[in-house]
């Protein structure tokens, strides 16, 4: 079975409060990660048809600030579909209600995975790529799962050579002080 990303897209708003805030005024980021989240489970559940679990989020970057009494808008759609896994790109935008202007926050990956009632990882539906973009998405993921791989494995203990990082590591803001 295969299915559209627009068949399980979803986009949430939702006005940004003082209780939001964090201690300089602007709206706390993990109150915008725990949003991110609700999204992507919310989009990889209607695509999979499961409950979703969360396996995985791939860099967080907060471009702009979220100010108090701004309406933010998250919007998410499934990139790409494995086995039992989706990576559900989730973008943030707010705006400003008196000025009209709205401003990009935040994009993000999620890697969700699909679980049965079983308790164990459900297939999920494929997914039909019929755009440049979505074709490009799914490609960017299978990209960046494979960069996942390499990173992990580079830096597995058991294959680890500190000799071939200490000078990199001269370069950094540390002291190796290892006895």
């Amino acid at each position: 079975m295969f299915k559209h990303a627009t068949e399980s897209q979803v986009t949430i708003s939702e006005l940004m409060l003082p209780s939001h805030s964090n201690f300089s005024g602007k709206i706390h980021g993990g109150y915008i990660l725990n949003l991110m989240d609700q999204i992507a489970f919310a989009c990889a559940s209607k695509h999979s048809r499961n409950y979703c679990v969360t396996a995985s989020v791939n860099k967080v970057n907060f471009i702009n600030p979220i100010e108090v009494g701004e309406i933010v808008t998250l919007k998410a759609s499934i990139n790409y579909t494995g086995g039992s896994s989706m990576v559900v790109g989730v973008r943030i935008e707010s705006e400003n209600i008196r000025q009209g202007t709205v401003k990009h926050c935040n994009s993000s990956y999620f890697t969700m995975v699909a679980i049965g009632d079983d308790g164990k990882p459900a297939k999920v539906p494929g997914l039909v790529l019929d755009s440049e973009t979505s074709v490009r998405r799914f490609a960017r993921s299978i990209k960046r799962i494979e960069q996942a791989k390499k990173r992990k494995n580079l830096f597995k203990e058991s294959k680890f050579k500190m000799d071939d990082y200490l000078e990199i590591i001269k370069n950094g803001n540390a002291k190796i002080e290892i006895k």
